[in-house]
């Protein structure tokens, strides 16, 4: 376990603070100095008939309490349900997700010591000088971390920049081309401290959740003055 030792802005989503936000096919929020989970997973980690099994399942949950999830502003939608609606939607949408990712899918190349060792070395390069890395697993087929970005912009470049230099020394480690990381990342900005705190157990206890041996995973945590968990 790491100790926090960056000057670089930290802290908890700010409502009232200006927001950054790219629409791919998933929409990225940034917001400088605020801490976001992020989730990558590799181009194999779901089947397709998985995919399809949850999409289908979201647009059951959506549809039974009026909402069309072809619509841009579902989420939005989503968001002005009562609060404990909501809450049991996306939890029982993220415990699924997350489900299936742990089910080991894929080749599951990141098992490799070799491999894994390179998706936490490129995490961990620029820490405290582009970013404020505070936790990460690399799981068989998927990484987790939490980390803050002093700019807008700076977190889609970073993780375009983590993905492409893992992905082409993974590849060149294993003899192979073509696609390694999905494109699209799952990403959220972290709103309370309980948040934070709830997240970073998920990240550690994520390998025993998946009935992982103790050199299947990688896990990483820095000490955090919780005090600094103010708005960014």
């Amino acid at each position: 376990m790491s100790t926090q030792s960056s000057l670089l802005p930290i802290g908890l989503f700010d409502p009232d603070a200006e927001v950054f936000l790219v629409e791919r096919n998933l929409p990225h929020w940034s917001q400088a100095g605020a801490m976001a989970f992020i989730t990558w997973r590799t181009h194999d980690s779901m089947p397709r008939q998985v995919l399809e099994q949850w999409f289908d399942d979201r647009t059951r949950l959506l549809q039974s309490h009026g909402i069309n999830p072809g619509t841009h502003d579902w989420q939005e939608k989503l968001l002005r349900l009562d609060r404990p609606v909501a809450r049991k939607i996306l939890d029982i949408l993220w415990n699924r997700w997350h489900d299936a990712l742990d089910s080991g899918y894929g080749a599951c190349v990141l098992r490799q010591r070799e491999s894994a060792a390179i998706v936490s070395e490129s995490l961990r390069h620029f820490d405290d000088s582009r970013y404020v890395l505070l936790d990460f697993v690399v799981m068989p087929n998927h990484v987790h971390l939490i980390a803050s970005f002093p700019g807008e912009q700076a977190m889609l470049q970073q993780c375009e920049s983590w993905k492409h230099f893992t992905a082409t020394q993974i590849n060149r480690r294993l003899g192979v081309k073509g696609r390694f990381w999905q494109q699209e990342a799952f990403d959220h900005l972290i709103r309370t401290e309980k948040q934070f705190q709830y997240l970073r157990q998920y990240i550690a206890n994520n390998p025993k959740k998946a009935g992982l041996g103790a050199n299947e995973s990688v896990h990483y945590s820095k000490v955090l003055d919780t005090g600094r968990l103010q708005r960014a």
